[in-house]
């Protein structure tokens, strides 16, 4: 017999803390992660950048980096970018100042290694789909390609519900557009360092 701990929001506040270190939570599983190279920090700023630009032109939401989102006890993460409408922001915010809710946007920049990978590629992708994330963009620095994935309503035939689906893999002179975010645009090479 075999017995595995399922980590919660509460083990979380337990673990030291330790400067460049980042701890999430999916599913019970706790993920330990290094503060990302500054490369990834460079395409998360500039995913954050562009939009606030255009937030500041429509006013309709709030872009922000690394804010914590605890969905549940056992699936609480730290993703790189969030853009959240303000209607949906005044509903989800909790006085500690995490998201309890599903923003409409996440975003995860890739760290190197098979385990960050599989993590933001699958177990990530999951949660935020069954968390109902409308729009999941995986930005992969190594490949300099912009991954999106979409919410689709699955058949009635699955019965599944939501599912976060590749409508697209962007890169060299591609432009990032979204119906989520009418008018916004993002050259990906905006992302890359120069």
């Amino acid at each position: 017999m075999s017995i595995s701990a399922r980590f919660t929001s509460t083990d979380l506040e337990r673990l030291p803390a330790v400067e460049g270190i980042r701890y999430e939570i999916v599913d019970g599983d706790l993920f330990v992660s290094k503060q990302p190279h500054w490369h990834h920090q460079y395409a998360s700023d500039g995913i954050v950048s562009t939009l606030r630009d255009w937030d500041d032109r429509t006013g309709l939401g709030i872009a922000m980096s690394a804010p914590g989102l605890v969905f549940t006890e056992d699936n609480d993460v730290i993703p790189d970018v969030v853009w959240i409408s303000r209607a949906r922001l005044a509903a989800v915010a909790d006085a500690a100042g995490h998201l309890r809710a599903a923003p409409e946007l996440v975003v995860e920049v890739l760290s190197p290694g098979r385990e960050n990978e599989r993590r933001d590629r699958e177990v990530k992708l999951a949660l935020y789909a069954r968390q109902g994330v409308r729009e999941y963009w995986i930005v992969d620095l190594q490949r300099q390609a912009v991954e999106v994935y979409r919410q689709i309503e699955d058949g009635p035939s699955t019965g599944s519900g939501q599912a976060l689906r590749l409508v697209a893999t962007l890169a060299g002179e591609d432009v990032l557009t979204t119906p989520l975010l009418p008018g916004f645009t993002c050259p990906v090479l905006r992302l890359w360092v120069p």
